[in-house]
């Protein structure tokens, strides 16, 4: 449950409980045997008190882009995409400046939303899942000769936990974390799936590198005309509009701005497997201001079903930008690595009336954001690695220190970090070649000065911690 304090601006006030005026439960006094007159009000009571708890918790809906760069939004400092909607979004909430995906790829930041921990406790999942369900490094591909390469729905706390406390669960547009059956969402225990299965679609024919169907609704495949951001939008918000009397958890897992590089205008552009990645910067940008047109619309479906003040948004991307069209800003690197370009990322909370507008400078990641969806629901949050930075902010508490860790792997190379307080390492290894980095972000945040040299003990000290919690994660897998 949302503290009492919270639930005035959402919904009505709490039913009344047999407690003093201070919360303290009053003897149960000794009556004799009741009437079913009296059993059939209890009941009605019970059932009521039950329906006006569900009505109190806050609507979630969690954007999640693809391929995101820090720099993609207005508000984080783009030259030249226009996003009014979004910096309308980060003005009135709060704009995250230390967010990090939990890796530096799709599949294993999306697992570690799913199940509340390190994806590195799940297993092949340490890398983006290859088109057609191809494990890119060794458990990956014994995973996937064995077509067990996917989350495990026994794995995944949402939506499960969520569905267990009245929520109604739907995801729309990128799944990526199976192509097998039993890895669908539907198995997952989302009561509401469209979208496709893999890594991304041509966004008009909506098949994968040209030939393989993946788009689905539920478990069945299906056919559909139109633009993939449009039509990922336009169920999101069919979603919102039927969702006045049960509180609802959408997931909109947007393409954009992934490649194929396509904009809204382009349905006669050719795009085949030979130019999947191919792009320029006016199209890059022509994605980015779609994106940001249709937050605008989701955001106005909320206005007029009378939800907004009910609902929690929050915005954010799984990975950093693509090397030579997303937008760093200052950062360097970009997606599959462990530079602050490839793991640091837009974080946008926005709750009307309850969360401040502001910025913080909190460090966090993807997976504190399924334990404060989790805690505003009243769900259990047991066995997470994340924290409530949703709470956190709802209740104007300063940053705190956190040490948060990343591996990523593809075919021998191995991409790790781990950052605490200011102080980072990185690390990069393939095949019996390492080398390693350590940078004071406080003072360095474009990671241009190795460290490493006049602070060896840092060194040291960050390289154990490292050591320390990939034994960890590793001894301590998901059943």
């Amino acid at each position: 449950m949302i503290p009492r304090r919270l639930r005035s601006p959402i919904g009505a006030a709490g039913p009344a409980t047999l407690c003093d005026r201070r919360g303290t439960p009053s003897p149960a006094p000794r009556m004799n045997k009741p009437s079913f007159p009296v059993l059939l009000m209890a009941a009605c009571l019970v059932a009521q008190a039950a329906a006006q708890s569900t009505a109190e918790r806050p609507n979630i809906v969690f954007i999640l882009a693809d391929d995101l760069g820090y720099g993609d939004l207005g508000c984080y400092g783009h030259p030249v995409a226009k996003t009014p909607n979004l910096d309308r979004l980060a003005r009135e909430g709060v704009r995250f400046t230390q967010h990090y995906a939990n890796g530096p790829e799709c599949s294993p930041t999306r697992t570690a939303f799913l199940t509340g921990r390190y994806q590195q406790r799940a297993q092949g999942l340490e890398c983006a899942i290859g088109t057609g369900s191809v494990g890119r490094y060794g458990e990956a591909i014994a995973l996937a000769q064995q077509r067990r390469l996917g989350l495990p729905a026994a794995q995944a706390v949402l939506p499960a936990r969520l569905a267990a406390q009245g929520y109604r669960c739907g995801v729309f547009g990128k799944w990526h974390l199976g192509y097998e059956p039993r890895f669908n969402p539907i198995e997952h225990g989302w009561h509401e799936f469209f979208g496709y299965l893999g890594g991304n679609v041509h966004y008009f024919n909506h098949r994968e590198t040209s030939d393989l169907h993946v788009l689905f609704r539920g478990r069945l495949p299906v056919h559909r005309d139109g633009y993939m951001s449009h039509l990922i939008t336009e169920d999101s918000i069919d979603f919102i509009r039927r969702g006045k009397d049960q509180p609802f958890f959408l997931y909109v897992s947007h393409e954009c701005p992934h490649f194929p590089f396509q904009g809204p205008a382009d349905a006669d552009k050719v795009v085949t497997a030979e130019n999947w990645m191919e792009g320029d910067a006016e199209t890059y940008v022509a994605m980015l201001e779609d994106l940001d047109r249709q937050t605008g619309d989701l955001l106005a479906a909320l206005d007029e079903t009378g939800l907004r003040r009910r609902t929690l948004v929050v915005f954010a991307s799984d990975n950093g930008g693509l090397d030579g069209a997303a937008h760093m800003g200052p950062l360097r690197g970009a997606k599959s690595t462990t530079w602050e370009g490839g793991i640091r990322v837009p974080l946008i909370v926005n709750w009307p009336g309850i969360v401040r507008p502001g910025q913080s400078e909190q460090v966090c990641a993807t997976f504190d954001l399924t334990r404060s969806f989790l805690t505003l629901a009243g769900a259990t949050t047991d066995s997470l690695d994340g924290q409530d930075i949703v709470g956190q902010v709802m209740r104007g508490e300063p940053p705190k220190d956190r040490t948060l860790f990343w591996r990523g792997r593809r075919g021998d190379r191995t991409w790790s970090a781990v950052r605490s307080g200011d102080v980072k390492l990185v690390q990069r290894r393939e095949g019996e070649a390492s080398e390693s980095w350590l940078f004071d972000l406080e003072k360095d945040v474009s990671e241009k000065h190795d460290l490493t040299a006049t602070r060896p003990d840092d060194a040291r000290r960050m390289a154990e911690l490292l050591r320390q919690w990939e034994a960890d994660v590793d001894r301590n897998r998901l059943k």
